[in-house]
């Protein structure tokens, strides 16, 4: 069924983008007298009549198949009431009906034998028909993955249908254009020959055009849809785009021929030059159109395969590249850099032989040598072993809740031969061959999750690290790395003081859940963008001059944008009770969340007193470790909180999975 569904989308689709090459190629070639152009121009229109129906009737047949799909049944194709669920309560429904009435419009003009013996008579009624086709290709941008882009849906749909119209403008005008080329260029055909050449060279012009939009909005496509070079060769869908970026090489190199070897050869003799040049021009074209035509059907299959940004890469090498390996390592970022220059200057040279004709064979190939050299110096620095699961995204988001769950985990499992605090110093790891890594060292932040995951479920041999994948649920793993992610997180925030630091921002707060009283439960995340918070957790009696520092001048803070949460030690349930009422306290005192959100944040704060300063965007950027007593400077605060407050460029947020 899904080969059948598969086969009536790539008709539709060809059937769309060569109705609208049709419509192009005959407002190219211009209007003629000769008889084999007009007898060309009569079957291009009885073709483009049987390819607006059948368009049509195929986009039936999807809509039929798309319905089976959505109601999970084979009889809901058939079902009057499923079909109109679909057609007036979906998105895609409501576009298929706008889509098919512009093809029903296209189909019932091109019935009629408009009289067209006046030249705007006749580009009026073939302009029609192009832009009648062009807006319902244009339209089926927005049935497709651009409709479910957030955000920004209407630049996405919009670059889609500009990418499917350059497609009809170029590739489904190839074989109307072979179609012509063949007529002419036999000897029946003569009195057609000048007309066709000049249809051929005006084709050339616009097809250049029309791929190079073809090739700016393919990249914007990818950008969106695929957005990693992990996702490209680990996914379903970005191999399908490999395929079709390898079927569009030949397609290209075709052109290229067409363009530099044939077209000039249409102006000469025409018995010994023109005419055979315009028959292999011909076949030229038609291979492109073929090769074209196949190149639809891998775009019908990208059309109902989940993008590659929503889907879990597996990738398929042993190694990866990543700068990260560099840092602390001052040999191998020479190593790199040295490599960098060498290739760059392989890249100058590989410029000035596109540039100077006279010495293009010598610079080309210092350009090779060069690359080569810098390549291979450059990269093994920074290659590192990498996994099938390396680029897989986490399912678990980086929350409170799931490294608490994590740190309970560790304890149970990876403290033994790790150490309590993850220093590799636990008894367990005495018998072992190879000391337990430090798992607060930065080392751990430069791997993936993906690789924690691909460790912690099918272990280590060579260091007798055992297996949890049967022991561990998945989102126990996920959970595992949270903590580990925070633990290593934490070390490094050693470096962070009350201060706003003028790095970009990179420490990531863990989101959390949090109520005070019997109001609705709240959650970190919900202030970004709009407010920065000042996490305090404090323990009493300590704490309780600060407390009362922060209650006072909390109408400050509100007007510079920041709100106020306050998180109890000793998680009490009744910690407003335990406050007191003087001064009276608005900002939210945690009631219900504070185990969770200390067992994420002692391991970035430490065990006293702490205020931790998270920016708008979700970053941590000070963190103030103190007794909490009435020592303590709430002026500095107010200063630190508006230097934030005035930030112009804030980094963008930070994803809700660890990666």
């Amino acid at each position: 069924m899904f080969a059948l569904a598969l086969a009536v989308r790539w008709i539709h689709l060809a059937a769309s983008l060569i109705l609208v090459g049709a419509s192009v190629m005959i407002l190219l070639a211009g209007r003629s007298d000769r008889p084999t152009a007009l007898r060309w121009e009569r079957r291009l229109l009885v073709r483009a009549r049987a390819l607006a129906g059948l368009a049509f009737v195929s986009g039936v047949a999807l809509l039929l198949f798309q319905t089976a799909l959505l109601e999970a049944r084979a009889t809901a194709a058939f079902d009057p009431a499923a079909l109109g669920r679909v057609l007036f309560e979906t998105h895609g429904g409501r576009v298929w009906l706008v889509r098919h009435g512009v093809l029903l419009l296209l189909a019932a003009f091109l019935a009629v034998r408009w009289t067209v013996d006046e030249r705007v008579d006749w580009g009026a009624a073939r302009g029609e028909t192009l832009l009648l086709g062009g807006s319902a290709l244009v339209l089926a941008g927005a049935a497709g993955h651009a409709a479910a882009v957030e955000p920004g849906t209407a630049l996405a749909i919009t670059v889609d249908g500009i990418h499917l119209l350059a497609a009809g403008v170029w590739a489904g005008a190839l074989i109307p254009l072979a179609l012509l080329l063949g007529a002419a260029g036999r000897e029946e055909g003569a009195d057609a020959r000048p007309y066709a050449a000049l249809a051929a060279r005006r084709f050339a012009r616009w097809a250049l055009v029309a791929v190079v939009v073809l090739a700016g909005s393919g990249v914007a496509n990818a950008a969106t849809h695929v957005g990693s070079v992990a996702a490209l060769v680990g996914t379903t869908y970005g191999r399908l785009l490999l395929a079709k970026l390898a079927l569009l090489v030949p397609i290209l190199l075709l052109a290229a021929a067409n363009r530099r070897l044939h077209l000039p050869r249409l102006a000469g003799d025409a018995a010994t030059v023109g005419r055979p040049a315009m028959r292999a021009l011909a076949r030229f074209v038609a291979l492109e159109g073929a090769l074209a035509l196949a190149l639809f059907a891998i775009v019908a299959a990208l059309s109902v395969t989940p993008p590659a940004r929503h889907d879990a890469p597996s990738w398929p090498f042993s190694l990866r590249l990543t700068t990260a390996v560099l840092e602390g390592a001052p040999g191998l970022a020479t190593r790199a850099f040295v490599g960098s220059q060498v290739a760059v200057l392989g890249g100058v040279a590989l410029l000035a032989a596109l540039l100077v004709r006279a010495w293009r064979l010598p610079l080309a190939g210092g350009a090779v040598v060069l690359l080569v050299a810098g390549a291979a110096v450059a990269l093994p620095p920074l290659a590192i072993d990498a996994y099938p699961t390396t680029y897989l995204r986490p399912s678990v988001p980086y929350h409170a809740g799931s490294i608490a769950s994590g740190e309970a985990l560790y304890r149970a499992n990876c403290a033994v031969c790790h150490g309590p605090s993850g220093a590799g110093d636990g008894p367990g790891g005495l018998r072992l061959p190879r000391p337990p890594a430090d798992l607060r060292s930065p080392h751990t932040a430069q791997h993936t999750a993906g690789d924690l995951f691909w460790w912690i479920t099918h272990g280590i041999p060579r260091g007798e690290m055992p297996a949890f994948g049967a022991r561990l649920t998945e989102d126990e793993r996920w959970d595992l790395i949270n903590f580990l992610r925070a633990l290593s997180s934490g070390y490094a925030a050693r470096g962070l003081g009350p201060v706003v630091g003028a790095d970009r921002p990179w420490l990531v707060a863990p989101d959390f859940a949090f109520a005070v009283g019997p109001t609705p439960p709240r959650a970190l995340k919900e202030y970004r963008g709009r407010r920065i918070v000042l996490l305090a957790l404090y323990s009493l009696p300590g704490s309780r001059p600060r407390i009362s520092q922060l209650a006072e001048r909390y109408a400050v803070l509100a007007t510079l944008g920041a709100e106020v949460i306050a998180v109890p030690a000793d998680g009490a349930a009744d910690p407003i009770r335990r406050l007191g009422a003087e001064p009276r306290i608005l900002f939210p005192v945690v009631t219900d969340g504070a185990v969770e959100i200390l067992a994420a944040y002692r391991l970035i704060a430490g065990p006293a007193h702490a205020e931790v300063l998270i920016d708008r965007q979700g970053y941590i950027r000070v963190i103030a470790r103190s007794g909490g007593g009435a020592a303590a400077d709430p002026n500095a605060l107010l200063a630190e909180i508006q230097r934030l407050y005035e930030e112009k460029a804030p980094g963008p947020a930070p994803e809700e999975h660890v990666h």
